[in-house]
């Protein structure tokens, strides 16, 4: 909900593309870890999901890196984001390199 807040006072012309691109990515990192919750019945699907949910978290880090560049986003602010994805990261990594306590 915080990039969704902050992306919006990027400018109107980024709407279709930076500020879309950078909501899509995080909204899908929370999407993705529901549906691996689910999948958890089977090691497989819920791996394949997890490493889904990396990936969105790993590109939601470049989009802030780009807003930061842009100057559409203020160092500070991007970097207390920036770190709070990697402990998301840090916690998928986990999940995916043992994966048996949390399966059904």
């Amino acid at each position: 909900m915080e990039i969704f807040e902050l992306s919006k006072t990027f400018p109107v012309e980024e709407r279709y593309s930076l500020t879309d691109q950078m909501r899509r990515s995080s909204r899908s990192v929370c999407a993705n870890m529901a549906e691996a919750w689910r999948k958890r019945r089977y090691q497989a699907a819920f791996i394949a999901k997890l490493s889904d949910c990396e990936a969105e978290a790993a590109e939601t880090q470049v989009w802030l890196k780009f807003a930061v560049k842009c100057h559409y986003l203020e160092s500070d602010r991007a970097k207390t984001i920036y770190s709070t994805y990697n402990q998301v990261l840090s916690g998928l990594v986990s999940l995916i390199k043992n994966p048996k306590s949390w399966l059904l």
